[in-house]
């Protein structure tokens, strides 16, 4: 498939690639991918099942590319958030799961600091199934959130709502739990004055949270199910503030921040199944979402080998201008460079079901 939009400039070895996050810490750019899995021989393919025994990759760019820097333990990698506060760098890893089948879901997940020359384990949280960190700050206030949870009836008792820590000076503390049965994503943003954080759940409600000056507090469902992650842009002809919310059913849309609601409203539905992940572009020439998809059809037995959108804002809806090709699409990180945005995509599966899959660095030019 020749892409007008999407130039590739490299492959990166994966296994089971869960995330792509960009790292800056003493004078290095890096970027980091956790790993959900490794394969085991002769074992049957299944997205669910591998070795978690895994690492973090470190990667340090160089120009446009790529090269293997270090690792970092961390089983059964989801997630990594880069962050700092002050002068310290730190990095939080989440991990879902430990274990080769049976898996353990009841994993500690981590935040390492940067020392000057490595990351070192900074503090540890109890985490069940965590799929996410999401740092942020609000009113002066550092706050570090962990999507977590996953409703499986042999894991009923185990399971644990999403948690909000904020930062006391010296390390992390219980700030504030978020009902949740299987939790994916955050994201935090302002509309309407206020300053939000959207919530992404497979099983219960997504739901609009705001800030009141002292705690979250719900504003607004934003899905019934199958949420998975959110984007949003400031319409460049002045026309509001949209909220992408994506979702693995064919329950995908675009919603309008309507003032006078105070709320969000219904704007655009977004055909398709398999939704993971979402970046915004922005370029001298226009707006873009990039939606990255995931799986298509029943856990037990899916379809990982998809084709992924890029879509350009009109003005007042979001229309597909491409299609690449994805296999078990997860991630996505937007990279300055002065040539156009590198566009970092992470695959955990490959069309047979394998983790050992390739993620991707390209070139977006439009």
């Amino acid at each position: 498939m020749t892409s007008t939009y999407l130039s590739l400039i490299q492959t990166i070895p994966t296994s089971g690639a869960r995330a792509a996050q960009p790292v800056h810490v003493g004078g290095l750019e890096l970027l980091a991918i956790p790993q959900l899995a490794y394969d085991i021989p002769g074992t049957p393919a299944h997205m669910n099942g591998g070795d978690s025994e895994t690492e973090l990759l470190l990667l340090r760019r160089e120009g446009d590319r790529f090269e293997p820097w270090g690792s970092l333990e961390a089983p059964g990698g989801e997630d990594a958030e880069s962050f700092t506060i002050g002068d310290r760098d730190f990095l939080a890893v989440a991990s879902i799961r430990t274990g080769a089948g049976p898996y353990d879901y009841t994993v500690p997940s981590t935040v390492f600091e940067w020392d000057g020359t490595r990351f070192v384990p900074f503090q540890t949280f109890d985490s069940f199934a965590a799929k996410q960190w999401r740092y942020f700050t609000v009113d002066g206030r550092h706050f570090l959130a962990l999507a977590q949870g996953v409703a499986l009836p042999q894991h009923t008792e185990q399971n644990r709502p999403s948690v909000i820590h904020t930062w006391d000076g010296t390390r992390f503390t219980h700030f504030q739990d978020i009902p949740s049965e299987w939790a994916y994503n955050w994201h935090l943003f302002t509309a309407g004055g206020h300053t939000m954080l959207a919530h992404a759940d497979h099983v219960v409600p997504s739901v609009l949270y705001r800030w009141d000056g002292a705690k979250f507090v719900p504003h607004q469902d934003l899905a019934t199910a199958a949420g998975r992650a959110f984007a949003t842009f400031d319409d460049p002809g002045g026309s509001g503030t949209y909220l992408v919310v994506a979702c693995i059913d064919d329950g995908s849309r675009v919603l309008r921040w309507d003032a006078g609601a105070d709320r969000f409203v219904e704007h655009q539905k977004l055909a398709g199944a398999g939704a993971r992940e979402l970046a915004v572009v922005r370029t001298a020439r226009g707006l873009y979402v990039i939606r990255v998809n995931f799986i298509q059809g029943p856990r037990a037995d899916p379809t990982s080998a998809l084709l992924s959108q890029i879509y350009r804002w009109d003005g007042d809806r979001l229309d597909v201008v491409e299609e690449f090709p994805t296999t078990g699409g997860t991630d996505l990180a937007v990279l300055d460079s002065a040539p156009g945005p590198l566009i970092v995509q992470t695959n955990a599966l490959t069309a047979e079901l394998r983790f050992a899959a390739e993620s991707r660095v390209y070139r977006f030019t439009d």
